[in-house]
């Protein structure tokens, strides 16, 4: 899509020397000509530099870049209609130029989905500018801290290297991956930004995927006392938004599966409960406002947690009218060092429907900042 933008620009930009070549007497055999005058082939070659110019703007993700495709624009159709009869079918090349305009600009709006993210995101993090060196006397997870832990929740903390470093408060996470609406569904490539603030329970998910090479914004937002989740298409139209106590009771797994998959040292707090179901596996119970929440979580031999299930997260319907239980699990695939701390890397995300289990999202974390 990106490509596309750039060479509708370029193209149609160099397009426009046609009408300098034709003013300079530049042209030669079949080439198109167009009575023009000298100062209006200038005219022409400043629209086709400028065009060429928002281009390449657009290429570098220049954040003004649409200002130059929108001047442009205006003095590209402005030459257009001194040449209509010849030039007319340029009026589309601009058409499409201003619609890209628009739905670049909608999705970097102070209105649009990111914009929201953007903003939340300053606000939790408006005092991280510098990160504080860590004070000898600091409160850190100590080994008598696990001990309330099943053993193999408190081997899984240890190996993310939790242990002697303070409890995480927050984090923030970048995503690539895949993800369809169904088993019979078509898969859309994405990329996704994600923060939790832990002991304020909230979480902004933002993800924007692609379908037939259109844009589809997704934003989640999880507080203590409710959750909402919109998708807008071009970033314009909406095409679901949901909210109420069935995605806020949703939303608690999913914020407690972020815990594990990311923060392993969050675990230990004492707000999640637990009980041991076999040697391999611990169920927690963890409350987020009115929800209550229970997951379970899988191990292999060495301490790795293999898969997070729970039924506690309704799946929702295809009507976007309400949600219908479903058992849901994350296994995971891979581990990754960030920084100091090991976590997640590789997962899937799964729904069972009547037995049939099946991916419907495939997901890296392709960055993790844990603070």
């Amino acid at each position: 899509m990106s490509l596309a933008v750039t060479a509708l620009l370029v193209g149609h930009g160099l397009l426009h020397l046609i009408g300098f070549a034709n003013a300079f007497g530049l042209t030669r055999g079949s080439a198109p000509t167009l009575d023009v005058s000298r100062v209006g082939g200038l005219a022409w070659l400043v629209a086709a530099l400028a065009l060429v110019a928002a281009g390449v703007a657009f290429t570098a993700k220049v954040p003004l870049w649409w200002m130059v495709a929108v001047a442009a624009v205006v003095l590209s159709q402005a030459l257009l209609l001194t040449s209509w009869s010849e030039a007319r079918f340029g009026t589309l090349a601009n058409v499409l130029i201003l619609l890209v305009v628009i739905f670049s600009v909608a999705w970097d709006a102070p209105w649009s989905l990111r914009g929201e993210y953007r903003s939340a995101h300053g606000e939790a993090f408006a005092d991280d500018a510098v990160v504080p060196t860590l004070p000898p006397d600091a409160d850190v997870l100590t080994e008598s801290e696990l001990e309330a832990l099943p053993d193999m929740v408190a081997e899984y903390v240890r190996r993310s290297g939790a242990v002697g470093r303070p409890p995480p408060t927050s984090f923030e996470a970048s995503w690539t991956g895949r993800i369809r609406a169904g088993p019979d569904e078509p898969w859309m490539p994405f990329a996704a930004r994600q923060f939790n603030v832990i002991d304020g329970s909230a979480r902004y998910f933002l993800m924007r995927a692609r379908r037939a090479q259109l844009p589809v914004d997704v934003l989640h937002v999880f507080l203590e006392s409710a959750a909402s989740m919109r998708v807008r298409l071009l970033s314009l139209v909406p095409l679901v938004t949901v909210s109420g106590p069935e995605l806020h009771r949703a939303e608690t797994v999913t914020f407690l599966n972020d815990l594990a998959l990311l923060a392993p040292g969050a675990l230990a707090d004492p707000s999640i409960t637990w009980e041991v179901v076999d040697e391999a596996a611990a169920r927690a119970h963890y409350s987020v406002g009115r929800d209550t929440i229970t997951v379970e979580l899988r191990f292999d031999p060495a301490g790795n947690l293999t898969n997070f299930l729970s039924d506690d997260r309704g799946m929702l319907q295809d009507d976007g009218s309400g949600f219908v239980d479903r058992p849901w699990s994350t296994p995971v695939l891979a581990y990754r060092t960030f920084g100091s701390s090991r976590a997640v890397s590789k997962g899937e995300g799964r729904w069972n429907v009547d037995g049939n289990e099946y991916v419907y999202i495939e997901l890296e974390l392709t960055e993790l900042i844990v603070r």
